[in-house]
């Protein structure tokens, strides 16, 4: 144990998550209401340090995490539909818009930058058209604000982050896959599939069902029988991909928008005007969706925070969790005989960020490895991060690192 950042090494027990009879991962794609307000928060977060540093000098106080989507009204039809009420976001929580006499407009950089976010990741969606903002955004709690006029800032909240490496064959294929479904190279091809996209995995043993929910956009679907031609050909491709990833599964079964009902005709498929439910089903909120290594795993350590949006310099809510995620990579990579390893960063208010409440490593090791051979460097890679801790928080500031 190390007293000075209190770094305990422990064993986690012999069965890793890949390798346990039962698996359920989810992800929500880019065009996912959740995955809109993460992203669109984490945009503004950004822009606001870049704004902050530009006309301060320094990164002040800002929690952009309580943001939300209300969904618009669209008539859907095949052929080409109609938008008949916009979406609206709503910008939440806290952000200084004052400094020693400067003032910072801090909803017109929000809306700048979700516009900016909406732009460039959803095809079909114009932002000044579809999208209604509506700016909530106060300045913050004395408190809170005076953290930042502080020589050491410190954590402005006591909280858990988490992370675990590596991430498991279900775990990568579901991210991957839905990577694949929304990258340019497969919009090119099948421009009828929306970023509107939800993968649920579920592995028993051997067997992968790969659950999978597509916006298709009905602009380019003209009769319910092109859809499921459209469909198929799409669950072809799927497949192919799958079948050129290197995988130990010996069954993976695809299933696409399973709600379709062929007997229904146009009222039993699944189309959308702009390719996202958010445009007339769905809402969304931040943290509500994939934690900061963009799945939902569950059955594996993982925090509630909603880390988008949050402050990169003291908000340890994204700042402990995204920090365990790459430094129990780091861990993984670097050190041998570990076969899995989760680690715990817990935080005290006002406390240095470099002196967690307590760190926590556990560790699956290889069967030919004990956790007393490897103790001491995984307490030193902690070690060596926290230490770092300031150039981690000014690359979180940059946008280096995802958090969703």
């Amino acid at each position: 144990m190390n007293t000075a950042r209190n770094i305990i090494v422990e064993e986690a027990g012999t069965i890793q998550s890949g390798m346990q009879v039962i698996e359920l991962i989810e992800r929500k794609g880019t065009g996912h209401p959740d995955t809109i307000c993460d992203s669109v928060m984490e945009s503004v977060c950004i822009s606001l340090c870049r704004e902050y540093l530009e006309r301060t000098g320094q990164i002040l106080h800002h929690n952009i995490d309580k943001g939300m989507l209300v969904a618009g009204r669209t008539i859907v039809r095949p052929g080409g539909g109609t938008v008949l009420e916009p979406m609206k976001i709503i910008f939440g929580d806290r952000a200084t818009d004052t400094f020693q006499g400067i003032r910072i407009p801090v909803g017109d950089i929000a809306e700048a930058a979700a516009k900016k976010w909406l732009k460039e990741n959803l095809r079909f969606v114009d932002p000044l058209c579809h999208v209604r903002f509506q700016n909530e955004i106060k300045p913050g709690s004395a408190e809170l604000t005076d953290l930042f006029s502080r020589k050491v800032i410190g954590a402005n909240d006591t909280s858990a982050g988490v992370g675990y490496a590596p991430l498991s064959e279900t775990e990568s294929l579901v991210l991957e896959t839905e990577r694949f479904l929304n990258s340019p190279a497969f919009k090119q091809i099948f421009p009828e599939t929306g970023e509107d996209i939800k993968i649920m995995g579920y592995r028993n043993r051997k067997t992968l069902t790969l659950t999978v929910a597509i916006a298709f956009v009905d602009r380019f679907v003209r009769t319910a029988a092109g859809y499921f031609e459209s469909k198929a050909a799409v669950r072809e491709a799927l497949q192919a991909f799958i079948a050129s990833k290197t995988h130990s599964f010996d069954t993976v079964c695809i299933d696409i928008n399973t709600l379709d009902d062929p007997s229904r005709g146009e009222s039993g498929i699944y189309l959308t005007v702009l390719g996202t439910s958010a445009e007339g089903a769905d809402g969304g909120e931040v943290g509500r969706g994939n934690r900061v290594n963009g799945l939902i795993p569950f059955g594996r350590p993982l925090s509630l925070e909603a880390a988008a949006g949050k402050n990169p310099v003291s908000h340890v809510g994204k700042i402990y969790n995204v920090l365990a995620r790459e430094t129990a990579a780091r861990i993984y990579r670097d050190v041998r005989g570990i076969s899995e390893v989760s680690l715990f960063l817990c935080s005290q208010i006002g406390k240095p960020l470099d002196r967690p409440l307590t760190a926590s490593a556990r560790i699956i090791p290889d069967r030919d490895v004990t956790v007393d051979e490897v103790r001491e460097r995984v307490i030193s890679i902690i070690d060596e991060e926290l230490a770092d801790i300031g150039s981690f928080t000014d690359r979180l500031a940059r946008g280096e690192f995802t958090v969703c």
